[in-house]
């Protein structure tokens, strides 16, 4: 089959990554699949001719409504995968609540990440709960042999010299809904009293409004530092170096950096919302903080734990191998999109 997947490609943000898996499981299932910016394109009309230029089967969109109103309307059969925000917030938005409940009944399926993002959407939309089906991400991660990590620190203006250094990531595109300005206040206070405390922020500038608050703030923290975002590759090796990569999102789908986190064997502080939540269990697989002030006493009682450290990211990897297995997430959508045939 010739598919079209259509998603918001804005380079490495979540959305993106899980774009391209999905591509590569389509093609490894012998379909033809081409990655189609949602972005670029503002009208349902713009899509059928694209769809009838390029002669495509079927179709998959990323996000009920970023992706999906586009193919609302299609001659070609098509499924859903949620964003996480078109579940977690456009529903409260009259009109794109109609829009998306219309592409939902077009829908041939739907996918959700999570069992809580099923439930939510089946709430919103009862007649489309028996075509959602849950699929967990799968990940794969690939971290850089030759990643040189020095470097790194120096490009950020982490001095290397302070003896046992503990760098925090926090890895994500700079919108508001990431909130990557949560923590930077206690971070500060805090590597003002252990200088050897640094947190990165890393991801690329999704907002430029947005961006520019955070150059800001952030230029004026001493301990925290806004990093250039990097090839996957490199990225993961930085995690791999760090102390513990952190989330501190108003709203998630199903974070990608925590799971690449727990695969790497990387400790997680993840702020506790619905979405962390379903991925995290408190003091289990990663630890879960309310506010700033948790979140410090959480990182200290990690730092002075190495046992619990430990325990944390060996049942976090055995929690990864068992759900989000890249192997079952193709298998699943081998299966899926022959509902398009």
């Amino acid at each position: 089959m010739r598919l079209l997947l259509l998603a918001c490609l804005r380079a490495r943000t979540g959305n993106a990554t899980t774009a391209a898996r999905i591509q590569n499981h389509l093609h490894a299932a012998g379909h033809i699949c081409v990655l189609k910016d949602a972005f670029m394109y503002e009208s349902q009309t713009e899509i059928a001719n694209l769809i009838s230029t390029d002669k495509f089967d079927g179709a998959l969109a990323i996000h009920l409504y970023k992706g999906g109103r586009l193919l609302q309307g299609s001659r070609i059969p098509f499924g859903i995968i949620f964003g996480g925000t078109d579940v977690n917030e456009d529903v409260k938005c009259e009109e794109k609540h109609r829009v998306m409940g219309a592409v939902l009944e077009e829908a041939r399926f739907a996918v959700a990440f999570t069992v809580k993002m099923k439930e939510l959407a089946a709430a919103e939309w009862p007649d489309a709960r028996k075509k959602i089906y849950v699929q967990t991400q799968g990940i794969k991660t690939t971290p850089k042999e030759t990643f040189d990590w020095y470097r790194f620190l120096q490009n950020a203006g982490i001095p290397t010299d302070t003896g046992s250094l503990h760098v925090f990531l926090l890895v994500c595109g700079l919108r508001r809904v990431k909130d990557p300005l949560y923590l930077v206040d206690v971070f500060s206070d805090w590597h003002r009293k252990e200088p050897s405390i640094h947190l990165g922020i890393i991801g690329p500038a999704v907002d430029p409004l947005f961006t520019s608050e955070v150059k800001e703030k952030v230029k004026r923290a001493p301990g925290v530092h806004l990093l250039q975002e990097m090839p996957q590759d490199d990225l993961h090796a930085a995690m791999k170096r760090c102390f513990a990569v952190v989330n501190s999102s108003i709203s998630e789908g199903m974070s990608a950096a925590i799971l690449e986190a727990m695969d790497l064997n990387i400790p997680v502080l993840a702020r506790n919302i619905p979405g962390n939540a379903a991925i995290i269990k408190h003091k289990e697989t990663g630890l879960l903080f309310s506010n700033p002030q948790e979140f410090v006493v959480l990182s200290k009682s990690l730092m002075n734990d190495p046992i619990m450290e430990k325990e944390i990211v060996t049942r976090a990897k055995d929690y990864m191998k068992k759900h989000h297995s890249w192997e079952s997430e193709r298998k699943a959508y081998e299966n899926l999109v022959r509902r398009l045939q």
